[in-house]
């Protein structure tokens, strides 16, 4: 390279030497030729240029590491909320069952109960039966003593015959024929007395036996009655043991399922930390990069301002040589730096206009975006424990709640109830506006891999990783 300029120069010389029009012309030209001689890179710089292409080929296997630990967190995650409905599907068959093993305890008094006055009943119908009994015991045995007194006479009455009224007849007629009616009248009395107090007795005896019937009749139908109640007290704890058998079942799915819930809460932990760890080496990796990057410019500018004053020496030789002073090259050379220097200010202000003034604005556009960027508004506001004014002051529920209702959407007031809203998504498929819950605290994602959020009392609102945290969910409540 230094051989082609120094032919170059020789050129020039002796173009300069036959025609002094093109003199000046041509020395500038020469200069600017020799400031703008092609770099040549040392090798140090390709070794720097290696290790850079080695770096980034780590970034990108961190980046690959990053992608699979993100996946296995997203299963992990899908896994904990069809785990979660699990819980609440099974806790609410459980509750179903307690009200209806409740139900069924209250019928179960309630039968108890009934048999209870059931047997009550029972007893006081045994005695009553049994002082029934006592009753037509006694108008049997007294109808039988009055049948059998009846029978006497009777017997009594049809041996002796008609003998007997006429010996009445007959002592009457030596008396009185009214004495002789009497005695007639007074057979036909005891006939009648006979009959009416057999006639009365046996009433006694069929109305004790009705009230016998019926009282046994009632018995047969409370113990009957009973039967039935214990029938169904026998059938409703056997229900009752089967509710309980299958609410013991439940408890135990509810157990496992939880226990699968706590399995897949310490993966995503295992993946939060893992993801934290590889963006932390990613960053470490292109924060090396970059340093590399700015040794090989840094080289760069040393070898091509080596460059620049073996040119100048070389150009400043040659126009003394071809017999000009010290001023018209010290002119001539001015010219030429400032054309350099033009062109390296330019290059150098529109790269520093492109790095200055960086701030966070949310990715992505629609309603999401809006709400991220107007959430971003109040990086700096004071955190206040149930606070829900962002300007001055909120908590992370309080926070999100304004925001979202900023743009006519409610949202409960609580980061538990803010964790249900919406629909889940994924953390690879999170876009800027979802909310993102943490277990106890909400943030708002505004792309990127960060979130806006009311963090602390000591910091206020601020702007984070969005896996500072292992993440619960993310709900997105506008598409």
């Amino acid at each position: 390279m230094k051989l082609f300029v120094f032919r170059m120069s020789e050129c020039i010389l002796r173009a300069i030497r036959k025609h002094r029009l093109y003199r000046i012309t041509a020395l500038i030209v020469a200069v600017v030729l020799l400031g703008y001689a092609p770099t040549a890179y040392a090798t140090t710089i390709d070794d720097m240029q290696s290790e850079i292409d080695s770096i980034n080929s780590e970034i990108n296997d961190l980046e690959n590491q990053k992608r699979d630990a993100e996946k296995a967190k997203n299963e992990a995650q899908s896994g904990l909320s069809g785990t979660n409905s699990q819980i609440n599907s099974i806790s609410g068959a459980m509750g179903d069952l307690d009200t209806e093993i409740e139900g069924i305890n209250m019928e179960l008094v309630g039968l108890l109960t009934d048999i209870d006055l059931i047997s009550s009943d029972i007893e006081n119908k045994t005695e009553e039966i049994a002082k029934t009994q006592e009753e037509y015991d006694e108008a049997v045995a007294t109808r039988d003593e009055q049948y059998a007194s009846m029978k006497v006479r009777i017997r009594y009455m049809y041996e002796i015959g008609d003998a007997t009224y006429i010996s009445i007849f007959l002592e009457a007629t030596t008396s009185s024929l009214a004495d002789a009616l009497n005695k007639a009248e007074y057979v036909e009395q005891l006939y009648a007395y006979d009959r009416q107090m057999l006639e009365e007795y046996k009433q006694t005896v069929d109305y004790t036996k009705e009230v016998w019937d019926r009282l046994e009749e009632e018995k047969s139908e409370l113990e009957t009655s009973k039967e039935e109640l214990e029938e169904e007290q026998k059938y409703l704890e056997e229900v009752e043991a089967q509710l309980e058998e299958e609410y013991e079942n439940y408890s135990v799915m509810l157990a496992q399922a939880r226990q699968q819930a706590a399995i897949y809460t310490a993966k995503i932990n295992q993946q939060t930390s893992e993801i934290r760890s590889i963006e932390k080496a990613e960053a470490e990796k292109k924060r090396e990069a970059e340093a590399k990057q700015r040794e090989i410019e840094a080289e760069q500018a040393r070898i091509k301002a080596e460059q620049e004053a073996e040119a100048a020496a070389a150009a400043y030789a040659a126009a003394l040589e071809a017999g000009y002073s010290e001023e018209e090259i010290a002119s001539m050379t001015s010219i030429t730096s400032q054309l350099t220097t033009n062109n390296t200010t330019s290059t150098a202000s529109s790269s520093s206009s492109t790095s200055s003034g960086t701030t966070v604005t949310a990715s992505g556009s629609g309603k999401g975006a809006q709400i991220a960027n107007y959430a971003l508004q109040f990086v700096g506001r004071p955190y206040v424990s149930g606070g829900t004014d962002p300007y001055n002051g909120s908590d992370c529920s309080g926070f999100t709640m304004a925001i979202y209702q900023h743009f006519g959407i409610s949202l409960p007031r609580t980061s538990y109830s803010q964790s249900s809203v919406g629909t889940a998504v994924s953390y690879d498929q999170a876009r800027a506006g979802d909310i993102i819950y943490y277990g106890g605290h909400v943030g708002i994602y505004i792309g990127n891999g960060q979130i806006v959020h009311a963090s602390t009392q000591r910091t206020g609102v601020k702007v984070s990783s969005a896996t500072y945290r292992s993440i619960v969910t993310i709900r997105r409540v506008v598409n």
